[in-house]
């Protein structure tokens, strides 16, 4: 295994320099961390604190590092992991990474420096050195919601696939068939697995996939926003907008509010990710909802198999379709040619009608 004197020749400085840059010191440049961050990964280097750090005696800490703190679904999602770690007597530290590699692996550094038991990370797209070299060793760390090609670790993640089948059954139905999708990023697991899921829905349906109505987005609401108002801007608009997470949802919440445009007389709108405020805009919004607190109780048992030396197995929790009227009503939508029902019987929940309090203007 390289050492550090190595890391510091390959990349032409010092051992102390090295040192500084493994300490996060501010007085390092830019290029010299960036060279030497290219020295350690090429030469597979792991600092011998990192190494050791889940041998040490035990804590009772687990390290959970999330994809961005701003998303509903992730702060749910560390709600609910600090709760179950509690419950079974250990705390948890959290690290967001903001969907950066190199934030993810910051956090990862200092959580094993803190000796933390075990880890959970809901990765980022890219595989770093780091984490190839902790999944390798064989110490307990778990993926949550996201997997990584090539790395085999324990996961537990959400399957939206029978959900997104469903809403399409639905959409259908409702008499929609231009529909467009905004997905998350190809290079994340949960941005591929969407996409694959609808374009399988639009066909197995018998409805037209148009190049012009398939978007990635990046899981931000400025995005969802852009891509929104670029659907809108077509000769022919697309008279359902799916999008891929509940920012990005609210981005294109904003852009149809922005237009003075109704929901669903002028284009219908769904969600994957479900919000608690969805139930509560007129008209309320159609969502696939992903179980983010079930996601979070799971991991931990997971990890905790692991650190008592259990089998541990990898879980996969279906998401649920959840109908509300923003894509229109049963003999309200537009005129369907015979009704077709889903191919696959799938959970959907219908809920009883709520008070319905309007908070975004124009958007009615």
């Amino acid at each position: 295994m390289a050492r550090i004197k190595d890391v510091a020749a390959h990349a032409g400085v010092s051992v102390a320099t090295v040192s500084r840059v493994l300490n996060d010191s501010p007085s390092v440049t830019e290029e010299t961390r960036t060279r030497v961050y290219g020295a350690m990964r090429e030469l597979h280097y792991v600092p011998n604190a990192v190494a050791r750090s889940l041998r040490t005696e035990a804590t009772r800490t687990l390290g959970l590092i999330i994809g961005d703190i701003v998303n509903p679904f992730f702060a749910e999602l560390a709600g609910a992991v600090e709760a179950a770690a509690r419950a079974a007597g250990y705390t948890v530290i959290i690290g967001n990474a903001d969907e950066r590699a190199e934030e993810q692996d910051h956090y990862v550094r200092t959580l094993l420096e803190r000796r933390v038991d075990g880890l959970l990370i809901c990765p980022t797209a890219e595989v770093t050195p780091l984490v190839e070299e902790i999944a390798r060793s064989g110490e307990p760390l778990v993926f949550l919601d996201r997997t990584l090609p090539g790395v085999h670790v324990p996961s537990v993640r959400v399957d939206g696939t029978d959900a997104i089948r469903a809403l399409v059954a639905h959409l259908r139905e409702l008499g929609h068939r231009r529909i467009a999708f905004i997905s998350g990023p190809s290079r994340l697991s949960t941005g591929r697995e969407r996409t694959e899921a609808f374009l399988a829905a639009m066909a197995g349906h018998g409805l037209e996939i148009r190049p012009e109505y398939i978007e990635a987005g990046d899981f931000r609401s400025g995005s969802g926003r852009a891509l929104t108002a670029r659907f809108l801007d077509l000769p022919e608009p697309p008279e359902v907008i799916f999008v891929g997470d509940n920012l990005m949802t609210l981005g294109a919440l904003d852009e149809i509010r922005a237009r003075g445009l109704r929901v669903p007389d002028d284009v219908a709108l769904a969600s994957f990710d479900d919000v608690a405020w969805f139930p509560h805009v007129s008209p309320p919004v159609t969502a696939i909802s992903q179980p983010a607190a079930e996601l979070g109780r799971r991991g931990v048992g997971v990890i905790l198999d692991r650190l008592a030396g259990r089998p541990a197995e990898s879980v996969i929790i279906p998401a649920l379709l959840v109908v509300r009227r923003s894509c229109g009503e049963e003999g309200r939508g537009r005129a369907a040619p015979g009704r077709v029902p889903s191919p696959v019987p799938v959970p959907v929940s219908v809920p009883e009608p709520e008070p319905e309090v309007s908070t975004l203007e124009g958007f009615r």
